[in-house]
């Protein structure tokens, strides 16, 4: 959101009806028809309102986008990396099938290739997300799972990679058995060494 909102009072209220009306409609008409009035109708806010605070539809799903984003996967313990490694990606696979997200997560991925403001925002949740889960990878160094210099970033990265690519690029469904699966060969990578570096 731009401009100098508080945290609290009639601005929260309005940001949450804004999202809640916005999400409906993505899901209802899709991206195409969503319009700055029908959101605003459905919120019960002004128009000039929306336009004052986003300027567009597509700023306006970049904030609610980035305010999601703040609510990270938290990293799994299983005791073992390739079970954190499972439990990461199951997670973010069962996140990534909820409608509402995905309805969400589908319009910044789209207007990310245009909009370098949007883009920024989809950048910096994957930094954030990629930060906080190489964790795993360090506990796994430190029980002797990885050799010490695992690319963590990549690792995690490399979590992700399967699921993102049938979402966005095959159209093939999102199964779990992906999670189980990628968490096995990278497991075993790493014990390798092949993301030393």
């Amino acid at each position: 959101m731009t401009g100098n909102t508080r945290p609290g009072g009639r601005t929260a209220r309005t940001r949450a009806a804004v999202a809640e009306a916005l999400q409906a409609e993505l899901l209802e008409v899709g991206y195409a028809g969503t319009t700055m009035e029908r959101i605003a109708q459905r919120a019960g806010v002004a128009k000039t309102t929306l336009y004052r605070r986003w300027g567009s539809v597509g700023q306006l799903v970049a904030d609610l986008f980035a305010g999601t984003a703040a609510a990270q996967i938290p990293p799994p313990d299983t005791g073992t990396l390739e079970g954190d490694l499972r439990e990461l990606g199951r997670a973010s696979i069962a996140l990534l099938s909820a409608p509402p997200l995905r309805a969400v997560f589908d319009v910044v991925v789209r207007e990310a290739v245009h909009d370098p403001a949007v883009r920024e925002v989809l950048t910096g949740f994957f930094a954030t997300r990629i930060a906080l889960a190489a964790t795993l990878v360090e506990r796994a160094v430190e029980r002797g799972e990885a050799p010490a210099g695992t690319d963590a970033a990549e690792v995690i990265r490399l979590v992700g990679a399967p699921y993102y690519a049938r979402a966005y690029i095959t159209g093939e469904p999102l199964d779990p058995a992906i999670a189980d699966r990628t968490a096995r060969i990278l497991a075993l990578a790493v014990r390798e060494g092949l993301l030393v570096g």
